[in-house]
């Protein structure tokens, strides 16, 4: 493939809810430009970006996938990303290396969930949108119900470009707006067909809405179109290519993407009419600076994507945003100020390479084993240091404990998962040091299901998965007073403390210790031993073995031997005295409380307080967010958090989201403590 200017250049990226055919489309679209002989099907294993070996098992996108294409005299870079909102992250690497979102809607089942987040994601980005019906195929297909939805749910903008021609309850042709002609498609092919339709009133109705959206753009097209002259093919693409670059206009597509049909006229609108990458802002220092898309620019590109495989090596994928990368470019790492060699550079069709001379400024393309990039990384020249904006990785909320199936295998554990999060950032791998647990974080079951999986076929290593251990504490509520006499006689010198310890409740983490002795009744060397021999004990306490936190201990008497005391024997009767004083001083069992900030629309508002509440929750308060959202502050035992991402994501239909953050430690209530303190007996 040619190196394309940066004005010949698409980057696009398919978003939207799953199952919807963002890659069933993607197989039309490579097959209609050429790249393909033959289309790919998803259920059969064999679609070019759906190249995965878990994507192939699982029959869904779980990752980002580029295939570029060469469409009119321009490079289409189509990225084809999950709609999974497990997978968000790969949904967030497409939308970083685009300037227009294909937000995929089905005809059949309308708006979703998915497709609204999309839409809203991608406006954050100030990218250019177009909504693609697929399913036209579908005898369940209804275009003009997903039409309204879109219409009454984002506005006027919403403006059909590709509509289907009805007739006898049947898709008989496809009418293009632009052309103001309408198409008949066997398979990929297109014909010109006669408008013959059941609801010429509507169609009317449909074209009056595609011509007020584009003369709006423009005072001269308005002016032509109000005096009531005819618009022109040019006038038309003129106001299209100015409402799709600052989003006064969201097009609409009707297309099959399994039969191919119209999918050509979407290949068409891409190249013709949507945005070339643009200039966008980085930090040079502590100054902003306009990045222009221009190959004698400096040198900056975006990590976006990272493929850490065992076998393949390390892949990165870069998205040029200024200058050029060549196999001689020094590799300096923008956020680790340290410069490496340049790897071999590749274009990916899918999981294929193929070589590449440069990968220049608006373009996509990815450089093999470049060790020290991670994704959100920013690639530039050491003598001008830049940072671009990152890929926003969302934040994992879903633990599970793993345990491996093989004894031994935990440090292939730790290096696997280290290898998987550096290509899935949205996944977190760490070792809890007081539960002795290693911990995998993501966004959901089947994320993390994945990652488990991956593990198993890449780095062979089979673990299990539970539920997380809680860290409890245990604290006492009573002052008390206890004695500890320690005294053996084994031949020789023998072993003799004895200590009368005073025990009470301290606000403070950790044991505080005090002594007030008098008369020398234990000389002052062995106050550091009667002090380290609690704290010993404060590792492990009475209840349940968990560690204890807000104890004083004051040292107020005791008596030594001259001969038999040592350091040993105070610490031994400290212990002594520390189990006959807690036990009496009214243990109890305290569990952590997060604070939990959780995002969700008006609707659902009622059911998240209701869950809050079923997990012995407290709401703290309640904020309007905007756009029909709302924030909600609460307080949730950490126990009862396990299955809050899935409820969320249940509750809110996908829309809301959670952060939390540990806040302190409670009192946990006594048939909870009970239960608890009878599973760790058992254990």
């Amino acid at each position: 493939m040619k190196v394309y200017d940066s004005k010949n250049i698409r980057n696009i990226v398919l978003a939207g809810h799953a199952s919807k055919g963002k890659t069933t489309l993607a197989e039309a679209l490579l097959n209609v430009a050429g790249a393909t002989e033959r289309v790919g099907r998803v259920d059969d294993g064999t679609a070019v970006t759906d190249y995965d070996a878990e994507e192939k098992k699982r029959k869904i996108s779980v990752s980002c996938a580029v295939a570029p294409v060469e469409y009119s005299g321009k490079k289409i870079n189509i990225l084809d990303t999950p709609g999974l909102f497990d997978f968000a992250e790969g949904a967030a690497e497409g939308m970083r290396a685009a300037e227009t979102a294909l937000i995929v809607v089905s005809a059949r089942s309308g708006l979703a969930v998915g497709a609204e987040k999309a839409f809203k994601n991608a406006g954050s980005r100030r990218m250019a949108r177009i909504f693609v019906a697929t399913k036209m195929d579908d005898d369940r297909a209804d275009f003009y119900k997903a039409f309204n939805a879109m219409a009454a749910k984002f506005g006027s903008s919403v403006c059909p470009i590709i509509v289907p021609v009805i007739k006898d309850g049947k898709v008989a042709a496809y009418y293009d707006l632009v052309e103001d002609k309408a198409y008949s498609y066997d398979g990929f092919k297109a014909s010109p067909a006669e408008v013959s339709h059941d609801d010429a009133a509507r169609f009317d109705a449909v074209k009056e809405v595609f011509s007020e959206a584009v003369a709006g753009t423009d005072e001269e097209i308005m002016e032509k179109y109000f005096s009531g002259e005819e618009l022109t093919r040019e006038d038309r693409i003129k106001g299209l290519k100015i409402g799709v670059a600052d989003g006064s206009i969201i097009p609409v597509f009707a297309v099959s993407g399994l039969t191919g049909a119209a999918c050509d006229k979407l290949l068409d609108f891409i190249a013709e009419v949507c945005p070339a990458p643009a200039s966008e802002y980085a930090i040079s220092g502590d100054e902003p600076v306009e990045l222009s898309t221009d190959v004698n620019g400096p040198l900056a590109a975006v990590c976006f994507k990272t493929v850490a495989d065992p076998f393949i090596g390390k892949l990165s994928f870069f998205k040029v945003l200024s200058g050029r990368i060549t196999p001689t470019t020094a590799a300096f790492n923008a956020r680790t100020g340290k410069e490496e060699r340049m790897g071999k550079l590749v274009t990916m069709f899918g999981a294929k390479q193929n070589d590449c001379s440069e990968i220049p400024a608006g373009d996509i393309g990815a450089v093999v084993k470049l060790a020290g990039f991670s994704t959100g990384d920013t690639l530039c020249a050491a003598s001008n240091v830049i940072r671009a904006d990152g890929v926003s990785t969302p934040k994992p909320t879903y633990e599970m404990a793993v345990k491996a199936v093989k004894k031994g295998d935990e440090e292939k554990i730790a290096a696997g998962f280290s290898r998987l999060c550096e290509e899935d950032p949205s996944l977190e791998f760490s070792v809890n040091n007081e539960t002795h647990e290693q911990i995998i974080k993501g966004l959901g079951e089947q994320q993390i299901d994945v990652a488990v999986s991956k593990l198993k076929s890449k780095f062979s290593v089979d673990v299990e998965l539970r539920a997380p251990k809680i860290a409890y504490r245990e604290t006492i509520t009573l002052k008390v007073s206890a004695q500890g006499r320690h005294k053996k006689q084994s031949g020789g010198h023998g072993q003799f403390g004895d200590v009368f310890i005073e025990f009470e409740p301290y606000s403070g983490e950790g044991l505080e210790f005090g002594e007030r002795v008098v008369g020398g009744s234990v000389p002052k060397n062995f106050f550091p031993a009667v002090e380290k021999g609690l704290n010993e004990c404060m590792e492990k306490g009475v209840l349940a073995g968990y560690p204890m936190v807000g104890v004083k201990a004051t040292l107020y008497d005791g008596s030594y031997h001259p001969v038999d005391s040592s350091e040993m024997s105070f610490k031994m009767a400290a212990a002594l005295a520390f189990k006959e004083g807690v036990s009496k001083a009214g243990p109890i069992l305290l569990e952590p409380i997060m604070t939990v900030k959780v995002s969700c629309n008006d609707e659902s508002m009622g059911d998240v307080i209701g869950d809050i509440n079923k997990r012995r929750g407290r709401v703290l308060g309640m904020t309007p967010s905007g756009d029909g959202m709302q924030e909600i502050m609460s307080e949730i035992p950490q126990a009862e958090m396990a299955t809050f991402s899935t409820s969320m994501r249940q509750m809110t239909q996908g829309r809301g989201s959670f952060e939390s953050e540990f806040a302190r430690y409670e009192r946990c209530p006594e048939h909870i403590a009970q239960k608890i303190i009878e599973e760790s007996k058992a254990e």
